[in-house]
């Protein structure tokens, strides 16, 4: 059973416990998730199965969008609702005009401190376990990219954001940091991951109507090939020498890579039947293509 599951994952579930049901109900040890969310956002949550658990970090590194609440006057612990309050403001002098300019700071590349209640790791240990002993440290912060971010509605004290982003970003930091710029402390007040790399939310399946398609015997329909994800990467059509190559993880040599340059870093290879072989990654000083991830 090989293959990624666009799941609708609800709220109140971990992502570990979406891919606890979906090993329960297909009987498959090696699965996986690509991109934690939080048990109270929902949405997009890309679940690998079989094979296809080797090619999370490629589906991690994707484009992700989030429709987040944002309520100013209120920071918290979490930085979303789930937490204690450590802070209140007021949010009455806090307008769309304000909103508006505050998040011109926060678009491109930024840098951004992870919350305390995170999976990010401090010698070792999740900040989160350190966070429940009542311990906080001071943790680094760090690059991610800000792609889009809008404000598509404004009703205060809450302002609805749509943010396309890089692997890394912490929306309940973007929240609490746009709360502390404005200078009346927020927090996230619920978040909806609509997109993750070519997976969208119209197309995901939910909980519910995965356990009935694996009671019915139609569960296959919602499996999505692995290359299907691999799509921005380029492809080559390989002899069958090289293939035997590829199977070995021996590096071979490409005259011409379709779709893209031989000089991209990474690509898709397929044998002359169109099976789907793996993913090379490109030796620049040899001009030679090693494979990364052998899938046959």
């Amino acid at each position: 059973m090989d293959g990624i599951l666009n799941i609708n994952k609800p709220p109140g579930k971990t992502s570990f416990g979406v891919v606890a049901m979906v090993k329960r109900l297909s009987g498959e040890r090696r699965v996986g998730h690509a991109g934690t969310l939080d048990p109270d956002a929902t949405g997009v949550l890309p679940v690998c199965l079989g094979r296809a658990t080797r090619i999370v970090e490629f589906l991690v590194d994707t484009t992700k969008v989030y429709h987040a609440e944002i309520e100013m006057g209120t920071a918290t612990d979490t930085y979303d609702s789930s937490g204690q309050i450590t802070g209140r403001g007021d949010p009455s002098k806090i307008d769309r005009v304000k909103v508006e300019s505050a998040l011109g700071a926060f678009r491109g590349s930024i840098r951004q401190t992870p919350p305390m209640y995170s999976a990010v790791k401090h010698q070792g240990k999740p900040l989160y376990e350190l966070a429940r002993a009542g311990i906080e440290v001071e943790r680094k912060s760090r690059t991610v990219e800000i792609h889009r971010l809008e404000l598509v509605d404004w009703k205060s004290p809450v302002a609805t954001v749509e943010v396309e982003c890089g692997k890394g970003t912490y929306i309940r930091s973007l929240a609490h940091d746009l709360g502390q710029s404005l200078g009346c402390g927020a927090h996230l007040k619920s978040l909806v991951r609509t997109r993750c790399g070519l997976f969208d939310i119209k197309d995901a399946v939910t909980m519910s109507g995965l356990e009935e398609a694996f009671r019915h015997g139609y569960w296959e329909y919602f499996v999505h090939p692995i290359d299907s994800v691999l799509q921005d990467l380029s492809a080559v059509v390989v002899d069958d020498a090289a293939e035997e190559a590829i199977r070995n993880g021996r590096p071979v040599a490409l005259e011409k890579v379709i779709n893209g340059s031989s000089r991209q870093k990474y690509c898709r290879a397929y044998a002359v039947d169109g099976r789907f072989l793996g993913i090379l990654r490109h030796i620049p000083d040899k001009d030679i293509w090693q494979p990364k991830k052998v899938l046959i």
